[in-house]
């Protein structure tokens, strides 16, 4: 096979905040979005909650063009919403959001998913990450996919941003994940034999009425619809841009490795889909400190230890691809914790401070519009375990 780059794209979802309580703008005008194309342009696009927004890259070719570009995204994406009293928000799920306020964005097709998925699609106040991988025409991407698959809680586990839900503490550093479970065609998919018996899975849905076309397969990776790539879609939306491109970083050069090397994975037992399912309970549950089971021996395995094999794994296509430096970024992401460490430690500290729960998750909203828009610091420290509880209910 001839050179392949591996042109690659991001999608951020992001909530919406008012500056001045905290709450989620509910009823955001379309003259947002307006204003937003008309200066950013149609990267900018709506989500199904009038409380959310995205940004849908351009097509990248190198991991600091990602990084720069979607860095100027964000920021004037902020600059625009705080026109208008709004503020920014990446997280996966929002500290304040209390999803039966939602209301859903003037589009048909969102109007038909609420009268399809009812109460499931008024729960989905949830923020996610997808990247885009192109992949070599001559590659089967559901075959590839099959084979990458065995890497999503790792991509999870560094992603998670989403411990609150209705305003309370989940005991869960992945919250979203739980919520997507409600949804049918979610979670880890089956392993399909080929892009043609996908297809004719989906055609088969599509004609018993039960999805439009294979878009509404929303798995936690999957072969694109309209592009010719694989999508990864089970990372939280991240905090912080950087973890956002070094998670990109790795699904890329995973991509690439795997395309490389065409034996890697392709073992596939009747116990490795409930095994990289367990695996991703582990990570929604635990984060950056969940133990990972290993097929092949039945070892657990920290996270470290999984992280070190893949970047061991991908390491020539990080050189070829120039990405070794944003894959530093997820050396740092285990030292400092993930976002939803972050924003456990200060709704801790602030509650053990004698703030009332509302006071802190107010306080961890002023932290997440802040650093949505700024670089991390190594000085934030990982949350121990103890300080991940359910506090009662009251």
């Amino acid at each position: 096979m001839k050179h392949f780059d591996y042109p690659f794209g991001l999608e951020e979802e992001f909530f919406l905040s008012r500056a001045d309580t905290g709450a989620l703008a509910v009823d955001v005008a379309g003259a947002l979005l307006d204003e937003a194309r008309c200066e950013l342009g149609e990267c900018v696009t709506s989500e199904m909650l009038q409380s959310q927004i995205e940004i849908a890259s351009p097509v990248f070719s190198h991991i600091d063009e990602a990084y720069q570009r979607m860095g100027i995204l964000r920021q004037g994406l902020a600059n625009i919403a705080a026109r208008m009293g709004l503020d920014l928000v990446a997280a996966g799920t929002h500290p304040l959001g209390v999803w039966h306020e939602q209301l859903v964005a003037g589009d048909l097709r969102y109007e038909q998913l609420m009268a399809d998925f009812r109460i499931v699609g008024h729960r989905n106040l949830v923020c996610g990450l997808h990247v885009h991988v192109s992949v070599p025409s001559c590659v089967d991407r559901v075959e590839l996919m099959n084979r990458v698959m065995r890497w999503l809680p790792l991509l999870l586990a560094l992603s998670t941003s989403s411990p609150f839900w209705n305003a309370r503490v989940t005991g869960l550093l992945s919250y979203r994940q739980a919520v997507y479970d409600e949804w049918p065609r979610s979670g880890i998919p089956d392993f399909f034999e080929s892009e043609g018996d996908y297809a004719a899975f989906a055609d088969r849905m599509a004609r018993a009425g039960a999805i439009r076309d294979s878009s509404q397969l929303w798995w936690a990776i999957r072969p694109a619809l309209r592009y010719p790539t694989l999508e990864l879609r089970i990372a939280d939306a991240c905090t912080y841009v950087e973890d956002s491109v070094a998670i990109a970083a790795l699904f890329r050069c995973l991509v690439a490795a795997t395309v490389k090397r065409p034996r890697v994975g392709i073992r596939e037992t009747t116990h490795t889909r409930r095994i990289i399912d367990e695996n991703r309970w582990r990570a929604k549950r635990d984060g950056i400190r969940a133990e990972f089971i290993a097929e092949a021996s039945s070892d657990v395995l920290s996270v470290a230890r999984v992280l070190e094999a893949a970047r061991l794994f991908v390491a020539d296509e990080a050189d070829q691809l120039e990405c070794a430096a944003a894959l530093e970024g997820l050396n740092t992401i285990l030292q400092r914790g993930t976002s939803a460490h972050r924003q456990l430690k200060i709704y801790n500290d602030a509650r053990a401070a004698g703030a009332s729960r509302g006071e802190a998750l107010r306080e961890v909203l002023a932290w997440l519009a802040a650093a949505t828009l700024q670089r991390p610091s190594l000085a934030m420290h990982v949350v121990a375990p103890a300080t991940l509880g359910l506090e009662p209910l009251r």
